[in-house]
């Protein structure tokens, strides 16, 4: 729409069903540069993409028209398919429901390019479920805890 101008930074989170560490070294390059595919086939910006064996973290810069869900939905069911008829994994490889999304300002970019661009050292102090129950109280999202992903204990 003429006239409209926005700036909307988010970023997005999931996992693999039962945080299994299925994405491997060999083969995780493809998927970013897949998903990243996806998303700027829908007219969307990859900022950043750089994930652990168990969940994908993203940050895209989008378009007011674009609707976040069905771009989560089409991601998850696109790569699931890609990863399942490349034989990645033995057996089937499946994204667990739901995922999480947390925005923004054009300020925090470059701290959160970094710090998604920089997860594998990340996560070699935090782990995923302290990181992402971390979010939700940062951005103060009530939740429940039967609907968080599948904690492998």
């Amino acid at each position: 729409m003429p006239g409209t101008y926005s700036q909307i930074y988010i970023h997005v989170v999931f996992a693999v069903k039962s945080r299994e560490n299925l994405i491997g070294l060999i083969w995780e390059e493809r998927l970013y540069r897949y998903i990243t595919g996806i998303v700027e086939n829908k007219g969307q910006k990859m900022l950043a993409i750089k994930g652990m064996p168990d969940h994908i973290p993203f940050f895209i810069g989008m378009k007011p028209e674009c609707s976040l869900s069905d771009l989560v939905r089409e991601i998850k069911k696109s790569s699931n398919e890609f990863i399942n008829e490349n034989k990645f994994v033995k057996g089937k490889f499946n994204w667990q429901s739901g995922y999480g999304a947390f925005s923004y300002s054009h300020s925090q970019l470059t701290t959160v390019i970094n710090y998604i661009m920089n997860q594998k050292e990340h996560h070699a102090r935090k782990t995923f479920k302290e990181e992402y129950i971390e979010f939700l109280k940062n951005f103060d999202l009530k939740y429940e805890d039967k609907y968080l992903f599948e904690w492998i204990l």
